[in-house]
């Protein structure tokens, strides 16, 4: 037996997370997969009633018991500064050493292609962003603060080894499923330091890899290409930072974040899927969020377990809701939340 751990989340993750259970459910008894879920209630509302982020020992026992974490969206206004959702979300990212951000763009149809003269087909590449390095790891610190003479640093940290595992581990993605090309983007031009060990690694890299083409953008160059002519990108490797801009602008490619997926992953340990929106407060509770990016994380997690078959259903299903006209109001359209879940389910169940 395979054990999911689901935290839902706040805001609109409680409500998408419940469609993408649906979908889990229906495909399970579908496909008769060995599956057991375990939702915890890790997130504002426990925040807020006892002070609870993640119970001492929760992340052993997430190793030790779970084959995949499921997280929603995190935030909620009552917690302001946000700390019960980095201390969830960056206790399993660097706890756990997830350090692969993994953020499929694909367009579903036409409809959701933002671009003139581009069809959905022209958006279909993989991102690959470091996820335990960079600005994020929080180095840094104010000097007279609060003063006309205020010094503020924030250091990016780069080590040899987390640029290397994340660039090889998008060569050998791209190998795996017979891609050609690798795209690395980065500022070596203005960041002279720590951008020179991307370019040397990415370089280093490539020669083990001599059938696929490895090229590289600087990162502003790659925002304009990715509008101009997006099909030429296959797998992008790029830093935390980067990642974090590119992915976002990505999204939109492919209809907005109702419609991202993504994967935190550590090849050699446990991973954890959630989908990029955010928890959204203003419509929580409204029947108005998009569940697709919830779902579709749903369909990766099946991937990564390897119930390839199960995964590919959720997909179909879901561009054939899109095809079909059900579209939540993110998309243009008039579809509640849970009408969504209910079309999505009806054609897993066909």
């Amino acid at each position: 037996m395979q054990r999911i751990a689901v935290i839902a989340g706040d805001g609109i993750g409680t409500e998408v997370t419940a469609q993408a259970l649906r979908a889990l459910d229906t495909v399970r008894d579908r496909f008769d997969l060995d599956l057991e879920v375990e939702e915890l209630d890790y997130g504002a509302e426990r925040y807020l009633r006892d002070g609870t982020t993640l119970p001492k020992g929760e992340i052993e026992r997430f190793r030790n018991d779970f084959a995949a974490i499921y997280l929603g969206a995190l935030g909620d206004p009552r917690v302001p500064d946000m700390q019960h959702g980095r201390e969830i979300l960056l206790a399993l990212r660097f706890e756990l050493d997830l350090y692969i951000n993994f953020r499929p763009v694909k367009c579903l149809a036409d409809q959701f292609c933002p671009l003139k003269a581009k069809t959905h087909d022209a958006i279909d590449f993989k991102v690959f962003r470091e996820n335990t390095e960079g600005i994020y790891v929080g180095v840094g610190g104010n000097f007279k603060k609060g003063t006309a003479d205020e010094i503020a640093i924030n250091e990016d940290i780069n080590t040899r080894k987390g640029v290397e595992r994340i660039i090889r581990a998008a060569f050998a993605y791209a190998q795996k499923n017979n891609l050609g090309r690798v795209t690395m983007s980065d500022k070596s031009n203005a960041m002279r330091y720590a951008h020179d060990l991307w370019q040397r690694v990415f370089k280093e890299v490539a020669q083990d890899y001599p059938t696929i083409e490895a090229n590289h953008f600087y990162v502003d160059a790659l925002a304009m290409a990715l509008l101009r002519s997006p099909e030429q990108f296959e797998v992008i490797v790029t830093n935390n930072l980067f990642g974090d801009i590119v992915t976002d602008l990505a999204a939109e490619l492919q209809g907005g974040m109702g419609m991202a997926a993504s994967a935190n992953i550590n090849p050699d340990g446990l991973c954890l899927f959630e989908p990029v929106h955010g928890s959204a407060p203003d419509i929580a509770g409204m029947d108005k969020a998009n569940p697709l990016a919830a779902i579709l994380t749903m369909g990766m997690l099946l991937e990564h377990l390897e119930h390839r078959e199960a995964s590919r259903a959720i997909e179909n299903a879901v561009m054939q809701t899109l095809h079909a006209g059900h579209l939540s109001e993110d998309l243009g359209g008039h579809t509640g939340t849970s009408q969504m879940g209910d079309a999505i389910v009806e054609r897993l169940s066909a």
